[in-house]
């Protein structure tokens, strides 16, 4: 969409914003890099980047409120579980929220009046048209340019190419539980330095969030990146174990799913836990 916006094709925009969580992977700051550089500043499109926070210095600071990430969780039982996704309504959808009401002149807790809005785009093809809702707050409209237009991925993808962006990473954090098998894979075999920090917090956490740890709110069993609920360096990231499959119909899942990923993603405004994250006020502090 920023493209098509530089180029004519879709009106300028005034903002592009990028909710950064901390912990990217550095393909994805490159690529940010590059867009701003080649894309937006020639075509007078400021990009703001927001942050709430680094989400893996976060989980690991004793002394520091954290919104959980989706782990997976083995109890003593020997029964599955998993914690509640908070993250991408504190790390996403609560600094943007905020970035657009200091732009809009009303920054919290001001009321902005009635008609006084934003229009957001969102970048929702074709493909994934059941995922395009409407903001949650009266000073974000919702637009879906990409469905106006007709576009599915696969044209959003040629699209690219013809800009030479046809590498572009996908967006999510470093360590994030909803990873599929490939990109996991991904990480070990090119980037060591990635790999080993995602395996080192992957360790870290088998107890829970620091912060509950601190409080004697400790966890009840382990909690795990990868969802064989196994130490990430030991994960059977190269293939399907038999318990995995046995698993996938208990989870209403499927082997294509623990090879990809979760397939909605993380988008601020269309992921898997969009319901509970958008449940929440201006500052909503809570998912």
């Amino acid at each position: 969409m920023l493209a098509l916006s530089a180029e004519g094709v879709l009106p300028k925009a005034d903002y592009a914003i990028f909710a950064d969580t901390g912990w990217e992977p550095a393909a994805v700051y490159e690529h940010l890099d590059r867009l701003e550089t080649e894309i937006a500043r020639p075509a007078g499109i400021p990009v703001l980047r927001v942050s709430s926070g680094n989400i893996r210095d976060d989980a690991l600071d004793p002394n520091h409120r954290f919104a959980s990430m989706p782990l997976y969780i083995l109890n003593q039982d020997g029964k599955q579980g998993m914690t509640r996704r908070q993250c991408t309504g504190e790390y996403k959808i609560k600094p943007i929220k905020k970035k657009v009401r200091e732009l809009l002149g009303y920054p919290y807790p001001q009321r902005i009046p009635k008609d006084v809005f934003v229009e957001q785009w969102i970048g929702i093809s074709t493909d994934e048209f059941h995922r395009a809702k409407d903001a949650d707050v009266r000073y974000m409209k919702n637009v879906h340019p990409l469905i106006e237009m007709g576009w599915s991925r696969s044209d959003c993808t040629r699209y690219l190419a013809s800009l030479g962006l046809a590498d572009t990473p996908k967006s999510s954090c470093l360590g994030c539980p909803f990873h599929g098998n490939a990109q996991w894979r991904h990480i070990r075999d090119t980037s060591p330095e990635e790999w080993q920090d995602v395996v080192d917090f992957d360790a870290a956490i088998r107890k829970g969030n620091a912060r509950a740890n601190a409080a004697g709110n400790k966890l009840l069993g382990q909690a795990f990146l990868h969802r064989s609920r196994m130490p990430l360096s030991e994960a059977p990231i190269d293939h399907v174990t038999a318990a995995e499959r046995a698993a996938l119909q208990d989870e209403l899942t499927d082997v294509y799913e623990l090879e990809h990923g979760v397939v909605d993603g993380c988008s601020p405004w269309a992921c898997r836990g969009d319901a509970d994250a958008l449940a929440q006020d201006d500052f909503g502090l809570t998912s």
